[in-house]
């Protein structure tokens, strides 16, 4: 960079450069003593934290050879019993009988039978009709209709590995044709998994007519990727809403309130949990914030140098999470007790002095939000936390980071609904890939 000639400045113009340097030097003094923003005391995502080194394992002492070690667990319903029985003793070789012995050992063998897809060749018959001399052919099953020759295990199993294992379409091409002996190309994988979304929209709008009955819902968004022909490549947003029994993920490129209106269609739950985001404020009668956000925020006012303020709001609110534990055995009034004696705290907290500006910005978003801090001491359907929604989309930021966004919006919408579908039917005791083709055969994901 070439430097700038100073002999061709004015006084005036030398005058502002100085003062514009010692604005930006005031500024770098001011960062050097605050403390290093990190996992425990930040929103940065703990794989952006440094992992300290950890002191080897200490040796686990010998087992004793008289003592019986752990095995696994035997099947409870096995395919087949194999019985050995002793034929001679191998002592003095006389003839043992079958009769009288017993059970002395028994262990599970487990292996997986060889995998091939099964193929079903449909032949339809015609020929003229003898009365009117037109064309006659005969119907084709129902459960495998002419187009695709993939049926709906293999659609499940492509959508199971590609949007919960994060597989590539190049590695899922490999991966189905080394072990399940099935040739398929990137783009007839593309095309099942555009194919299975008509089936999982019918499951994404029961799913969201669940959500849009529900009394209490968590909600959090975090960013996906998008890149297509006509946007290039742009930040989206993943939102997910969950319920008691459900869990729904969208994808819009917008991050403002109105997806969140769009996606509860006018109900208004009795209580939302969120973190501050301006966009998930107003949506319900009552609102929770989620106070692990926030103690990992007062944790920095504390690494800051505010060590009175903020240890004691860290303090009470930890205080109230272990109140919160306690719900089930607590009566209403003891909860509504405990409720006031949290608002006197804090009313307390609001007047203490500060010593540093990081005690001072967390005093006043103390007050800012204190009418959400304690909403789940008298509601007892309601969590401390919104890490049930941050749960919901671990999953697809690791998808996000795997295979570094969507080529198209339909990927997009496919892949909201199978995590909306997976994260359902985990609600109600399904695994992923139960859930996943129950959905696409149009079964109902719910227990009840």
């Amino acid at each position: 960079m070439t430097p700038k000639d100073l002999s061709k400045l004015t006084s005036e113009e030398k005058d502002a450069l100085i003062l514009t340097l010692l604005d930006r030097v005031a500024a770098l003094e001011a960062k050097l003593g605050k403390p290093d923003k990190t996992p425990g005391n930040s929103s940065i995502p703990p794989s952006r934290g440094r992992k300290a080194n950890k002191p080897p394992r200490e040796k686990k002492p010998r087992r004793p050879r008289d003592e019986p070690g752990t095995t696994r667990q035997l099947a409870s319903d096995p395919d087949e019993i194999v019985d050995c029985h002793a034929e001679a003793c191998p002592h003095c070789g006389t003839a043992a009988h079958a009769d009288g012995q017993t059970v002395r050992h028994s262990y599970d063998h487990i292996d997986l039978p060889p995998v091939r897809p099964i193929v079903t060749r449909v032949r339809i018959w015609g020929r003229r009709c003898s009365a009117c001399r037109r064309r006659v052919r005969g119907a084709p099953p129902e459960t495998m209709p002419p187009g695709s020759p993939f049926g709906p295990s293999i659609m499940a199993m492509l959508a199971y590995l590609h949007h919960h294992h994060a597989v590539s379409y190049e590695r899922l091409t490999g991966l189905m044709h080394e072990v399940f002996g099935l040739s398929i190309s990137e783009g007839a994988v593309a095309n099942a998994l555009s194919r299975a979304q008509k089936p999982l929209e019918t499951a994404g709008s029961a799913i969201q007519e669940r959500v849009r009955q529900a009394p209490v819902i968590g909600c959090d968004e975090t960013g996906a990727r998008l890149t297509t022909d006509t946007l290039g490549t742009r930040m989206a947003w993943e939102w997910v809403v969950v319920s008691k029994d459900a869990v729904l993920h969208r994808i819009r490129p917008s991050r403002g309130r109105d997806v969140v209106s769009d996606i509860l269609g006018g109900h208004r739950p009795r209580c939302w949990i969120s973190d501050r985001w301006a966009a998930q404020q107003g949506h319900a009668e009552t609102q929770q914030v989620c106070l692990a956000h926030v103690l990992r925020d007062v944790q920095y006012a504390i690494d800051a140098g505010e060590t009175g303020f903020a240890t004691a709001l860290r303090d009470l609110l930890c205080w109230a999470i272990r109140v919160g534990q306690r719900r089930d055995t607590l009566g209403d009034s003891t909860l509504r007790t405990y409720r006031g004696k949290a608002d006197r705290r804090l009313d307390e907290l609001a007047v203490m002095d500060t010593a540093t500006p990081a005690g001072a910005e967390w005093q006043r978003q103390a007050k800012r939000w204190r009418s959400q801090f304690f909403t789940f001491l008298t509601d007892r359907d309601v969590d401390p936390t919104n890490n049930a929604a941050e749960r919901a989309l671990r999953p697809s930021v690791i998808f996000r980071k795997v295979t570094n966004g969507f080529r198209s919006m339909w990927g997009a919408d496919v892949h909201a609904l199978i995590r909306s579908v997976i994260g359902t039917g985990r609600l109600n005791g399904l695994t992923a890939h139960q859930a996943i083709a129950r959905a696409l055969a149009g079964q109902k994901i719910f227990a009840h």
